[in-house]
């Protein structure tokens, strides 16, 4: 089932995280050993979520790194979904060569 419009991992951090237990930015980058310039670009989604930043969020805040990559993957697949014209790509037919 494809998700609508699924939310970027900042956003998802900012308002399961952050809001509820008034986290600030500067605490949270703190606890994840990230600069509060790095871990801002994630939450104002100018950056995704590396490998590296999901194993660091995984036991900052729980939930498995796989999770929080995927989570990445699927807004990033859903953006690309609005930007990309697949007009001009065609199948290949494997079972006729």
């Amino acid at each position: 089932m494809k998700m609508h419009n699924p939310p970027h991992p900042g956003e998802f951090i900012r308002d399961v995280y952050m809001t509820p237990f008034r986290l600030s930015a500067r605490q949270l980058a703190v606890k994840l050993a990230v600069s509060p310039s790095t871990l801002s670009r994630v939450l104002k989604g100018n950056s995704g979520i590396s490998p590296e930043m999901a194993l660091r969020l995984s036991k900052a805040l729980g939930r498995t790194p796989e999770s929080w990559l995927a989570m990445q993957d699927a807004h990033d697949l859903w953006v690309a979904r609005q930007a990309v014209n697949l007009d001009g790509v065609e199948r290949i037919d494997f079972d006729a060569a």
